[in-house]
């Protein structure tokens, strides 16, 4: 088990909030490549795969990596954690695969709401049940208060974009499917989160993600080729794999900061790090028809005051008596 300390707040939080700032860069990209090839799961595979061979050549290249990639199977083996642990990469498939069902039918703001709704209450959840490394987190007022205002933030920040939901009729049970997805994403952060302790470092899980993933979605896409055929060929710019590595910031970032934040502030940061990342996408590079308004800047400035409130101590005088 790896025996290097705990981040400071101080380094912590700013390193959650640039991992977050790479999740929506990542979904413009695989968006992008989903709606060039006209097959989501085939964009989800492309991201999967360009991340496992980013990870493999990673793990190649570095003697820490290498270390922590033949702690795999001894760790599994002797079972320092349970085995189904090094399995959490299906929820990140599991999360792309409901971007791709979802996102068309209920549009990005509700899956956005929906997704931080249940990554929110799971997390504090998994800190209180002490799934994560960093042990059990008592569920004091503070962080319930700073739960619900990071939602009702996120709501504001994305609330310009509702319209693209249409009638509750129609968004009602998919709605469900990004719930599960955030709900699950805290299971991730914490699985990984453990599982880098006994690997030696947060690469080994990353790379584990990824090959659990990419089999996943692989299996996926072959059931969707016999059913419905192949999509359109690849593209040839660039920048249309880069998904994948962006996948690895977080994912990596993600099982690090665990540790010393908890999974509930760890996802809180990334949530704020994620509208930080979407408000500069729609200001520098803007998405047709997408435009920033006062919601969005003043939901996205109160989601970050939010995460520092979830920060705060339990004032002691108001603690209740145990």
């Amino acid at each position: 088990m790896s025996d290097a300390p705990a981040l400071s707040p101080a380094v912590g939080f700013p390193l959650a909030l640039g991992a977050g700032l790479a999740i929506p860069v990542q979904g413009r990209i695989n968006g992008a490549l989903g709606t060039v090839l006209e097959d989501g799961i085939a964009a989800a595979l492309i991201s999967f795969s360009t991340g496992l061979i980013v990870m493999i050549a990673i793990t190649l290249a570095l003697p820490g990596a290498r270390a922590g990639a033949l702690q795999i199977i001894p760790s599994v083996r002797e079972r320092r954690f349970p085995p189904y642990y090094v399995a959490a990469g299906a929820i990140g498939a599991f999360f792309v695969f409901a971007q791709s069902l979802t996102i068309g039918l209920i549009g990005v703001a509700l899956f956005t709401v929906a997704a931080v709704m249940g990554q929110s209450l799971s997390g504090l959840l998994v800190d209180r049940a002490g799934i994560g490394p960093g042990g059990k987190r008592a569920v004091t007022a503070m962080r319930v208060i700073g739960v619900v205002l990071t939602v009702l933030s996120v709501v504001w920040a994305v609330s310009p974009r509702f319209g693209a939901a249409g009638e509750a009729s129609a968004w009602l049970l998919p709605v469900l499917l990004p719930v599960a997805g955030g709900v699950l994403l805290s299971f991730q952060q914490a699985m990984n989160g453990t599982a880098s302790l006994h690997y030696g470092t947060p690469l080994a899980a990353t790379l584990m993600n990824f090959i659990a993933g990419t089999v996943v979605l692989l299996a996926a896409w072959l059931i969707k080729l016999a059913i419905a055929g192949p999509g359109n060929p690849l593209p040839s710019d660039w920048w249309y794999y880069l998904g994948g590595p962006m996948g690895c910031i977080f994912i990596a970032l993600g099982a690090l900061l665990v540790r010393s934040l908890g999974v509930l502030l760890t996802g809180l940061c990334m949530i704020g790090g994620q509208l930080v990342g979407s408000l500069l996408l729609d200001l520098v590079v803007p998405a047709p028809g997408t435009s920033v308004v006062f919601a969005t800047v003043a939901g996205t400035l109160l989601t970050l005051g939010a995460i520092i409130l979830t920060t705060l101590p339990w004032p002691r005088q108001m603690r209740p008596r145990q």
